[in-house]
C-alpha cells in the first residue's frame, strides 16, 4: 500500500517512520540468541533516529510509484546500516563520542567490544534483509538493490568517506575537498536510499533514475551542510550528541569555511537545485520536494 500523494507531509513522515520501525523490530528481534548482543542491537537501533534515510525510500518509491511493500526491507536495511555506521563512529578509535540520539553510545553503555560486534551484527543483517526479503520483486532486482547498497556501505562510499574524515582531522580542507570527503561518507547512503525505492518500481526507466541521482547528490551535501550548521548553533541537549565535536577535532566544516551565514544559503541553494532535479516528475514526487525542505529546515 502507497501513501497517498495529496497526504501531508507531516502524516506521511509519521507513517514512514511507523512502518520502518515495526520491520526494524521484526528484523533485530529474529536477528541472534544471544541476549546481549540482542540488547546492544535494539539499543543502538530502535531507541530514536529521524528515519530520513528510510524516509527517503518510501519518498523515492512513491514518486516511482512503486508499492511500498517492495520496499519495506530496502528502508530497514538502509537504517540498520546507517545505525551500525553510527556505533562504529563514537568508538574511540573513531570519532571518540560519548553521547549518539540523547543517550550514552553504545561502547558506553555496554562496551568497546560489544559495540565492535553490534556493527558487524547490523552490517551483515541489512545484506541478510536484502537478498532474502519477500515480496514480488524479481531476483535481479533484488541483487541489483544489495550490490547498490554494498557500494554505498564500502570504500567506494560511507567507508571511504570515514576514511578521509579520520585523514583531515586537525588538517585545514578546502570546499572541494569537504565536498568530496561528503559525497561519500553522508551523500553515498542517502543517494542509495533513493535508488532503493526507485527500483521498487522494476519498470523504471534509467532517465527517471538519473533525475532522482541528481536529486539525491544535493540533498546529499544540503543534509552535511546543515548537519555543520546545527553543530555550530545548538546546544548537546538538543543534539542528543557532544555539541561542537568536529570543531574540537579540528575537523574543517562547512561552516569554518564559509561561515555561518554563506552555509544557510549553501543549503538552501543545495535544496533548491535538488527540487529541480525533480521537474519531469509528476505530483507523486511532492513528498521527495518536501523532504529537501525539511532537511535544511531542521533543528536537530
Amino acid at each position: 500500500m502507497n501513501a497517498k500523494n495529496s497526504q501531508p507531509w507531516d502524516e506521511f513522515l509519521i507513517q514512514c517512520k511507523n512502518r520502518v520501525e515495526k520491520t526494524l523490530q521484526a528484523t533485530i528481534s529474529q536477528s541472534t540468541p544471544n541476549s546481549k548482543l540482542l540488547a546492544a542491537m535494539r539499543y543502538a537501533c530502535l531507541d530514536g533516529g529521524k528515519r530520513i534515510r528510510p524516509v527517503l525510500v518510501y519518498a523515492s518509491a512513491q514518486a516511482a510509484e512503486a508499492n511500498f511493500d517492495n520496499c519495506d526491507a530496502a528502508a530497514c536495511a538502509v537504517e540498520l546500516i546507517h545505525s551500525y555506521s553510527l556505533v562504529h563512529d563514537d568508538l574511540p578509535a573513531m570519532d571518540d563520542d560519548d553521547l549518539r540520539r540523547g543517550k550514552p553510545s553504545v561502547h558506553k553503555a555496554f562496551d568497546e567490544a560489544t559495540a565492535i560486534l553490534v556493527g558487524d551484527a547490523l552490517q551483515a543483517l541489512a545484506f541478510q534483509c536484502l537478498s532474502k526479503q519477500n515480496n514480488d520483486l524479481s531476483a535481479d532486482t533484488k541483487i541489483r538493490m544489495t550490490a547498490q547498497l554494498a557500494e554505498a556501505a564500502g570504500a567506494f562510499g560511507m567507508t571511504g568517506g570515514q576514511s578521509l574524515d579520520l585523514e583531515a582531522s586537525g588538517t585545514a580542507i578546502d570546499l572541494e575537498q569537504l565536498e568530496s570527503l561528503h559525497k561519500l561518507k553522508t551523500g553515498a547512503l542517502i543517494k542509495a536510499s533513493v535508488k532503493l525505492g526507485a527500483l521498487g518500481a522494476e519498470k523504471i526507466n534509467e532517465s527517471l533514475i538519473s533525475a532522482l541521482e541528481n536529486y539525491a547528490d544535493n540533498i546529499g551535501l544540503a543534509f552535511q551542510v546543515q548537519d555543520d550548521i546545527i553543530d555550530e548553533i545548538s546546544d548537546t541537549e538538543t543534539l542528543g550528541k557532544p555539541q561542537g565535536s568536529d570543531r574540537a577535532q579540528l575537523k574543517s566544516t562547512y561552516v569554518s569555511l564559509l561561515g555561518l551565514e554563506q552555509a544557510k544559503l549553501k543549503a538552501g541553494e543545495l535544496a533548491n537545485n535538488a527540487i529541480r532535479a525533480l521537474d519531469g516528475f509528476p505530483e507523486s514526487a511532492n513528498h521527495l520536494r518536501d523532504l529537501a525542505a525539511y532537511i535544511v529546515n531542521r533543528i536537530n
